[in-house]
């Protein structure tokens, strides 16, 4: 009975936690013209899943929500040029790439911090999804949203324009998630913290999120420039548009308070264990 009981419960979680991460896929930051975008921590309530029990069940709740996501992008099959070009745009950018965020747990054992263990599962999964995607793109997109010449560069970095800033947020969201609430226990259970951490956590937290939003910003003004008004193909000369010194103004503006607020946070920090 008490095994039926577990498992029901688990379950269920893994339901709530399934359902809330597609509803956040749907709050997007950035949606770039030939496919990706930086959503709301999507990933981030299975890499908690992972984190809780297991990787292997981690795993298999990613699995279901990669099915959800290629119900989802479905339309994106209608650019297949053949069967095994749509076969691998369901297995490369949907049912593997958002599989593996099920590895986010693999650290739990290895690191007494939790929040260590996120970030660096967090990292895994999102590192393999890019991957994924790369692969996808210098393979099945080549030709179709990006040029055949030099494909894996392309890939590389088109992928990297929303990945990079989906990683950030995530770890952010999950960082945030992890002070405050112990994951480890059969019951989630509030963390105390201090008045000091949690200025040091504030302030780490407002920082990280101006290097975002100035990243996200670079990201918009640069893939806007590599679709030609006049056809809507991708035009990789179009970069000549940029205003290179405002890209540059935010960029380092962005970085510089990111990098003092972070500075200070660790200030603040060592206050606290002092």
């Amino acid at each position: 009975m008490s095994t039926n009981k577990n498992l029901t419960k688990k379950l269920t979680e893994s339901a709530v936690l399934i359902a809330l991460a597609t509803v956040l896929s749907y709050v997007t930051l950035l949606n770039l013209p030939y496919g990706g975008s930086v959503t709301l921590c999507s990933v981030a309530p299975i890499i908690i899943l992972s984190y809780r029990h297991g990787t292997l069940w981690g795993v298999f709740s990613a699995f279901v929500f990669s099915l959800i996501q290629l119900l989802q992008g479905l339309g994106n099959l209608s650019y297949a040029t053949s069967a095994s070009a749509a076969i691998a745009i369901i297995l490369l950018d949907y049912v593997i790439a958002f599989t593996l965020a099920g590895l986010g747990g693999v650290f739990k054992k290895t690191f007494n911090s939790q929040t260590v263990a996120l970030i660096l599962g967090t990292i895994i999964g999102c590192a393999f999804r890019y991957i994924c995607h790369v692969i996808s793109g210098c393979t099945v997109w080549a030709g179709v949203s990006i040029p055949d010449s030099q494909a894996i560069i392309y890939s590389l970095a088109y992928n990297a324009t929303y990945m990079l800033p989906e990683l950030i947020v995530t770890l952010i969201g999950v960082a945030y998630l992890s002070s405050a609430i112990d994951f480890s226990g059969d019951r989630l259970e509030r963390k105390i913290s201090t008045e000091k951490s949690n200025k040091a956590f504030a302030l780490k937290t407002t920082g990280l999120l101006f290097g975002t939003a100035a990243l996200i910003w670079d990201v918009v003004i640069v893939s806007g420039t590599l679709q030609n008004a006049e056809t809507g193909d991708f035009d990789i000369t179009g970069l000549a548009n940029v205003n290179y010194k405002v890209l540059l103004a935010v960029t380092l503006i962005g970085g510089a308070i990111c990098l003092f607020l972070c500075l200070l946070s660790s200030k603040f920090a060592k206050e606290k264990n002092a």
